[in-house]
């Protein structure tokens, strides 16, 4: 009878071990093999979206192996390695050998898999849409019952020339990804360059493209497919496949950027009011990034041209943050704006501020001179 216990102690801890691993998920990671000297030369995969996506699957207990056209290391554009996520990422030797070692996508068995999440980078553009065996992967895994394909920003680009039944997969799918308007504000690079405009042609395809503003996050989940606007949308579209293969996401402490992305589409969308986001700045400063809601003001400024409601926007969120970071050409553009919207006496101000500061003093001296003058 004792040895009966014993061997019941010993091996019911290893069936359920293995029952654990038996349904473990299986994720494919895809990037571009088309990056070169960190983008300088040739533009590659988006290192913030790899790190945030591999870190939810990774602590959803997913098994995650990552493939490129080429196989073997894969280069990233340059990117921020002081961000929490590209810190942990980085501190991750398992992640890193897989970078340094991608499978080739001819090399892959689809039927391995439950799901496929493409990884985007302006080099998403100019190889993963080419790939015929990154496309015999999706076609699979879209003819399979209960599996997810899923890609964010470029990614999305992989799906454009993917035909079932003569018929493409995106058509009738709601789905989204890097659009025109970002295109125009932050492609400026390689845009030129790209084979053809990913939000055209996966309308052109018969997809029901959606978005939002400009570098906020959205995502579209449509039949078997997840896609991500943005970079700002990774988060999001990772653990929307998580949901999609019938698991609850792990909480998790939201990164600063993300934060700040949910401030700006909070106050735009009038869920909050300019008072409690002022609050919320002053009591709680550090968990945001507080750049990034100047720098998005800024944007939003340039992309509004003439649109008065917009250009107000745009004003409102740089001096939302001018309190936690003053930038003089921040404020100079304001100054410009408030002119552009005939409120000259507003627009004075800043520039007495900034002359009072002597900063870019010779500027807003000639500038409240023509005001005068006009």
């Amino acid at each position: 009878m004792k040895k009966l216990i014993l061997v019941a102690i010993f091996f019911i801890p290893v069936i359920l071990f293995s029952q654990s691993k038996n349904n473990q998920k299986k994720i494919l990671m895809v990037v571009s093999s088309y990056g070169k000297d960190l983008g300088a030369t040739r533009p590659g995969y988006e290192f913030d979206e790899f790190s945030q996506a591999y870190l939810i699957f990774k602590n959803n207990n997913f098994s995650i192996v990552v493939a490129s056209p080429k196989g073997g290391k894969v280069e990233s554009d340059k990117f921020n390695k002081d961000k929490t996520y590209n810190k942990l990422l980085l501190e991750d030797k398992e992640a890193l050998s897989l970078l340094d070692n991608t499978k080739t996508t001819a090399s892959i068995n689809p039927e391995d898999y439950d799901a496929i999440y493409i990884v985007g980078g302006k080099g998403a553009m100019f190889d993963l849409p080419h790939d015929p065996s990154l496309q015999d992967i999706v076609l699979n895994l879209y003819n399979r019952e209960g599996t997810v394909i899923s890609s964010v920003c470029h990614g999305p680009a992989s799906f454009v020339n993917i035909k079932s039944n003569d018929e493409y997969i995106v058509k009738d799918v709601e789905m989204s990804g890097f659009c025109n308007v970002e295109e125009e504000l932050f492609g400026k690079k390689w845009v030129k360059e790209f084979p053809f405009s990913l939000e055209d042609k996966l309308k052109s395809r018969g997809a029901i493209f959606t978005q939002t503003d400009f570098m906020l996050s959205n995502i579209a989940v449509s039949g078997k497919f997840v896609t991500g606007q943005n970079p700002f949308s990774t988060t999001r579209s990772a653990e929307a496949v998580v949901e999609s293969l019938g698991l609850t996401p792990v909480k998790r402490t939201l990164y600063k950027d993300e934060k700040s992305v949910y401030l700006i589409q909070d106050l735009l969308d009038k869920k909050k009011t300019i008072k409690w986001t002022e609050d919320e700045l002053a009591k709680n400063k550090e968990d945001y990034d507080v750049q990034i809601i100047a720098v998005y003001g800024y944007y939003k400024i340039l992309a509004a041209k003439d649109n008065k409601e917009e250009l107000i926007k745009g004003i409102a969120l740089v001096e939302l943050t001018s309190p936690h970071f003053f930038n003089e050409n921040l404020q100079m553009l304001v100054a410009k704006t408030y002119v552009k919207l005939d409120k000259k006496t507003i627009a004075k101000k800043v520039l007495n501020e900034l002359i009072a500061k002597n900063l870019l003093k010779e500027q807003a001296e000639k500038m409240l001179n023509n005001i005068a003058n006009n």
